[in-house]
């Protein structure tokens, strides 16, 4: 048998598995009626307009409690539930299966009557809101912040305009300099024209942020991912795992024209977290004015958020008490990887307890 006989009956053999591969997952995927989400109990507390806020109370599998609530900010364009997505892959059930009482906002979906929400209403009004709110439910004059992605970015200028409110803050792969030269979303971001898009759109899609995503590593997330699914979909577990996750990925809210528009110039383009000027509703934004302990966590493969886009937070809070974290993964993977749920939780509810 010369090779290029021994090749062609190679071909053949991986082709004849991925067509049972293929057939199988054809039979797993008939036998799942409902793709499910939201993992851990909780209870709406507070609505205004088109956000939620939602209450998790800690469960009773640990002794020690936290006296502070947990506030968890998300970004606009995805959904929240990626700290809850099923119960092996659950920040959320982590934290309060560890004593946490935590409270989360869900930004919900814009329409067209929110058109011209800015940053303004999104930080020093709904932010604001539901620190009160979350404050008022649980009996407290202060909370612990976690900010994830762009809604660390909230939480970052919420603590340096309001830090009496914020006990403790955890920043989560959080964007601070956004000009490091690796962080290839502001690079494709200098060829986009934002206000265009804005005039054209109302609100921007967030079909249109998910292809962009998509596109800064187009292999990975387009044609490997789809030629491994057949072998992703043989199990009932393997394919909800599966289903969840894209489910998450494909239900990316419109984001706010104006909130939109704001972030990209005063970050994207100006980077002005860096260089200053910073403002939100007309308020100057000073890190320096961020005095209280500072958890700030990163994913080191992280493609969207470089870990030095994130680090950059050190020298320019003022906090005594700063603590990074790195995470050996990308971006979703601090949430969702097997080793993120055995170190993330545990490392977040211990820093928090030893600042009750």
């Amino acid at each position: 048998m010369n090779g290029l006989t021994l090749t062609a009956t190679n071909l053949q053999k991986e082709l004849a598995t991925l067509r049972q591969q293929a057939e199988h997952a054809q039979k797993i995927l008939q036998n799942i009626n409902e793709v499910d989400v939201w993992q851990t109990p909780k209870t709406e507390i507070y609505r205004r307009d088109k956000l939620r806020l939602y209450h998790c109370p800690a469960q009773g599998l640990t002794k020690q409690r936290c006296n502070t609530p947990l506030l968890i900010s998300y970004a606009l364009v995805n959904r929240i539930y990626m700290v809850d997505l099923e119960p092996e892959r659950s920040l959320l059930r982590r934290l309060v299966e560890g004593g946490l009482e935590v409270y989360l906002i869900d930004w919900g979906y814009p329409d067209r009557a929110d058109r011209f929400l800015d940053l303004d209403d999104y930080i020093n009004d709904y932010l604001h809101s539901c620190v009160e709110q979350t404050c008022q439910h649980a009996g407290t004059e202060q909370l612990n912040l976690l900010g994830i992605c762009q809604g660390g970015v909230f939480s970052l200028c919420y603590s340096a305009l309001y830090p009496q409110r914020v006990r403790n803050l955890i920043t989560m792969v959080t964007p601070v300099d956004f000009h490091t030269p690796d962080n290839l979303l502001t690079a494709l971001s200098r060829y986009i024209d934002a206000e265009l898009a804005v005039d054209c759109y109302g609100n921007l899609p967030g079909e249109l942020l998910n292809h962009i995503y998509a596109s800064l590593m187009p292999m990975r997330l387009g044609q490997q991912k789809y030629l491994n699914l057949p072998a992703q979909l043989q199990t009932q577990h393997s394919a909800r795992s599966f289903l969840r996750m894209e489910r998450w990925i494909n239900d990316s809210p419109d984001l706010a024209g104006q909130a939109f528009l704001e972030f990209f110039v005063q970050f994207f383009r100006e980077n002005r977290l860096m260089n200053g000027g910073t403002t939100i509703g007309g308020l100057s934004v000073e890190l320096q004015n961020i005095t209280q302990p500072v958890l700030n966590i990163y994913g080191s493969h992280d493609h969207l958020v470089p870990p030095a886009a994130s680090r950059a937070l050190e020298n320019l809070c003022a906090s005594q008490d700063y603590k990074a974290l790195e995470i050996a993964s990308g971006h979703i993977g601090v949430f969702v990887s097997g080793k993120s749920q055995r170190q993330l939780a545990p490392e977040i509810i211990a820093w928090l307890n030893s600042r009750n």
